[in-house]
């Protein structure tokens, strides 16, 4: 029961929470995780906003704090004993949710767990589900947490 555990990092205390308890389940089970971390078009759009160039300097900023979480975060995995490997995507192919469903069919994960901020009204009108869609979405269980 849950040997494939993929689990979408950001950096964000909400992905943390969602990792921590991915990793936790991971050791009852004797599971090997897969961290996932998408460079979105959003976070491609706040950074070209707040006046970062547009020659290439931008994405390559996106990667590497990208490829930064995703090392802290399968040194947190490995440091608890667990197999795990990382997947950074920065295809700009589609929405975060669809590219986390792609790459737990692609894997064949067993199970989904991450970490939403559960907004309402406005906030989640606005800025939309990801967690959401990929609940709706996804083949396989998924397991939400809550921010603190």
């Amino acid at each position: 029961m849950y040997q494939r555990i993929l689990v979408p990092v950001d950096g964000s205390p909400t992905a943390a929470r969602g990792l921590a308890e991915a990793t936790e389940l991971g050791k009852l089970t004797g599971a090997t995780l897969r961290l996932i971390h998408v460079v979105d078009e959003l976070s491609f759009a706040l950074s070209a906003a707040e006046g970062a160039s547009f020659s290439g300097e931008v994405i390559t900023v996106l990667r590497e704090a990208g490829a930064e979480i995703l090392s802290a975060a399968a040194g947190r995995v490995r440091a608890s004993g667990l197999a795990v490997d990382t997947v950074l995507n920065d295809s700009f192919q589609g929405r975060l949710c669809d590219l986390v469903i792609a790459e737990g069919a692609s894997w064949r994960a067993d199970l989904i767990v991450l970490g939403t901020h559960g907004r309402r009204g406005l906030g989640r009108l606005f800025m939309g589900s990801d967690a959401e869609a990929i609940v709706r979405s996804a083949t396989v269980p998924v397991l939400l947490l809550r921010s603190a």
